[in-house]
């Protein structure tokens, strides 16, 4: 966890944060707002700045957990929703996260690590375990080439490739090209939702 901590720290200390949009990104916001259960749990992994948590909240949803590796986006969320309950933020390395949820939403944090088959089962068998029985696991994937790089993010891969981590724990409601992402991402992401088997 320490290393992941320095690395994303840093990245939050030097402003290199080339993913932040400023904003909830429009194809989960498109999803959220047509959630109607105000109680559901939510967990939102690698949230960084959260927007989406934060939209979430301004909703009426008051089950939403924000988690982030690095304390930084944690800060920044609490100054701008002073009124969030400091507890559902988690300063958390997500492998190591125990709690049941019936959403996860997935917003650039699977591309996030090294493209490792170790590293990605390990991400489809944690979001399993973290979601309650028939719990979603709901966003965005980045569909671009994985380059063979160790180093630079967001690290891509295709929907097939997704596909063979996440079947062994997920029914596949919907995986397709997304057709709302913002300009820099047009035809670059694909929005999924599963379900726990």
């Amino acid at each position: 966890m320490n290393d992941q901590h320095e690395y994303w720290t840093q990245r939050y200390k030097e402003n290199n944060t080339g993913w932040d949009i400023g904003y909830p990104s429009t194809p989960i916001k498109a999803y959220v707002d047509q959630l109607t259960d105000k109680n559901l749990s939510i967990l939102i992994p690698g949230a960084g700045n959260a927007y989406e948590a934060e939209y979430l909240w301004k909703e009426g949803f008051k089950n939403v957990f924000v988690m982030d590796v690095s304390e930084i986006p944690l800060e920044h969320f609490l100054k701008r929703n002073p009124d969030f309950p400091k507890a559902q933020l988690l300063q958390e390395n997500f492998f190591e996260h125990q709690g049941q949820y019936d959403l996860i939403l997935e917003q650039t944090f699977f591309c996030s690590f090294p493209p490792t088959d170790e590293n990605r089962n390990a991400y489809a068998l944690q979001m399993a375990k973290l979601l309650k029985p028939k719990g979603k696991l709901v966003g965005l994937w980045f569909d671009i080439p994985l380059t063979g790089d160790m180093e630079k993010r967001p690290f891509g891969g295709s929907k097939e490739r997704y596909l063979t981590y996440l079947s062994p724990f997920f029914k596949t409601t919907t995986f397709t090209r997304c057709y709302n992402s913002i300009g820099p991402r047009a035809d670059k992401e694909l929005f999924g939702i599963f379900v726990k088997k």
